[in-house]
């Protein structure tokens, strides 16, 4: 009896002391990136795996938004505005090796910038005149004109440094100067990354980690309950969190995304190259319905594309009201007043597969029929965001501040307007902080007007994670689930 006792102490001395020594993490994602490059598509699982944690940029965002120092630890600004110079970190090297200097980042830029350029925020890059290399740890880059938004836009994930010798393998075998490396890619399961033993900052404190893919909120829901992952970021199954809340093994983290969620039209399609159509299509839906049966709950109703946390967001949500009635007067004034039909082609995300499913009941109540067809991820963004082959889709656009695309005839939904065009272009030079609250709160107003998309609402950061996790982002500024800070508590 004595020595079972004695074992058995033992052994649950050594279970302890093995806990608490864990160094690996198994996290669940819902989207599998369609590969590994986050400077040459939109897909925002790719920054999800990659940023921060393989790929770093010369400036990066933190977990409260703010901009802080990356790849380059201080940088000068001329007066006139126009002329930024970075001073790299020095030691920095890739994961193969190979030095970090300013030639890469004159490489990454230029890339970026390019004619041929496939960067999904090419647009981030284009007031860029020249990208000048002024030693090996300095680069000088200068701007067509001042843009107040451009450390900013350096912390992008499309913005990330990348090296000529390892870029022809990228999609599959992404080498950066992150605090993980790429370790492995088991296709339709999960991507696998180790800690950079060489990391020239502060270093990982796991060991290594695993993204795991699990796509069915069911299956999300028990693979967390039999702690087979340790955490799952962007939970898909929203209705299952108070089951976690209450169970001590579990926390449930509940933020704020920059992820405003909406039903994208297409613009240049008839009939939604009408804006009485678009205008009737946005007093159709119910966005409280949708958070609720889609979202639980959580979620905030927006009235346009902008984050209602953010301090210059105009709350516009009245000018698109639920009212079925006025939605089918609308119509009959377009000329539809016997209805139409419309795909509605669905991404895999839980909150579009429910949601759509709701918007098409909504719009069936005042005559429009939607044919919807879920698509994964590839196909997505092959059919819907490259090819512009739909009519409606639903999509949350996790960018930070990211308005701007709205002044690009050529993005996917196709709105076309010269005076919001005018509007960002002038915001891009525009330095006094007053001035560009007014032009942001106008930008607003404008889309707003023009029903350009049904906007329904600002997607909520909801994570689940093992009471003993730390360190993860509770708000999600930016398309990453950052694994940089994150530790087993001892």
């Amino acid at each position: 009896m004595i020595k079972t006792g004695l074992a058995s102490a033992l052994a649950l001395v050594a279970g302890m002391g093995a806990a608490q020594a864990q160094s690996d993490l198994v996290i669940g994602m819902q989207l599998e990136p369609p590969h590994l490059d986050p400077t040459s598509a939109a897909a925002g699982a790719i920054d999800q795996v990659t940023y921060s944690n393989i790929f770093e940029g010369l400036t990066r965002f933190g977990p409260d938004g703010s901009v802080n120092a990356g790849l380059a630890e201080s940088w000068d600004i001329s007066d006139d505005g126009l002329v930024y110079t970075f001073h790299l970190h020095d030691g920095v090297s890739f994961h193969d090796g190979t030095a970090l200097d300013a030639g890469d980042v004159k490489f990454s830029l230029d890339r970026a910038r390019g004619e041929d350029s496939t960067n999904a925020q090419k647009g981030l890059f284009a007031g860029i005149e020249a990208v000048e290399v002024v030693d090996p740890l300095t680069v000088k880059i200068t701007l067509a004109q001042p843009d107040g938004n451009f450390l900013f836009n350096l912390a992008w994930g499309d913005a990330v440094i990348v090296a000529a010798e390892s870029i022809e393998d990228i999609k599959t075998n992404p080498v950066g100067t992150g605090a993980f490396e790429f370790s492995d890619w088991v296709q339709g399961d999960r991507i696998e990354i180790t800690r950079n033993e060489d990391y020239w900052g502060t270093p990982a404190k796991l060991e290594s980690a695993t993204f795991k893919f699990i796509s069915d909120p069911t299956a999300a829901f028990a693979a967390m309950m039999a702690e087979d992952i340790d955490a799952f970021s962007g939970f898909p199954a929203p209705e299952n969190l108070p089951q976690f809340d209450a169970d001590p093994r579990f926390k449930v983290l509940v933020g704020s995304t920059e992820g405003e969620t909406i039903l994208s039209t297409n613009n240049a399609q008839p009939p939604f190259d009408n804006v009485k159509v678009r205008e009737a299509m946005a007093h159709a839906i119910d966005r409280q319905a949708i958070i609720d049966g889609a979202m639980f709950g959580y979620g905030t109703p927006i009235g346009t594309h902008f984050a209602p946390h953010h301090p210059d967001y105009v709350d516009l949500t009245d000018q698109s009201a639920y009212d079925p009635d006025l939605a089918r007067s609308l119509l009959s004034e377009a000329g539809y007043g016997d209805g139409f039909s419309t795909t509605l082609k669905l991404p895999p995300p839980s909150y579009a597969r429910r949601g759509g499913e709701i918007i098409a009941a909504q719009l069936r109540e005042v005559g429009i029929e939607t044919e919807i067809t879920n698509l994964e991820w590839p196909q997505w963004l092959e059919q819907v965001f490259r090819g512009k082959d739909f009519g409606l889709t639903v999509i949350s656009h996790t960018e930070p501040l990211d308005i701007g695309i709205y002044a690009n005839p050529d993005y996917y939904f196709q709105y076309d307007n010269p005076e919001f065009q005018e509007l960002m272009d002038d915001l891009q030079i525009e330095s006094d902080p007053q001035a560009r609250s007014e032009m942001l709160k106008k930008a607003q107003r404008i889309i707003a007007g023009d029903y350009v998309n049904g906007f329904l609402f600002q997607l909520p950061a909801l994570g689940v994670a093992k009471t003993g996790v730390q360190g993860l982002w509770k708000n999600s500024p930016t398309q990453a689930i950052d694994l940089t800070g994150v530790s087993w508590a001892e």
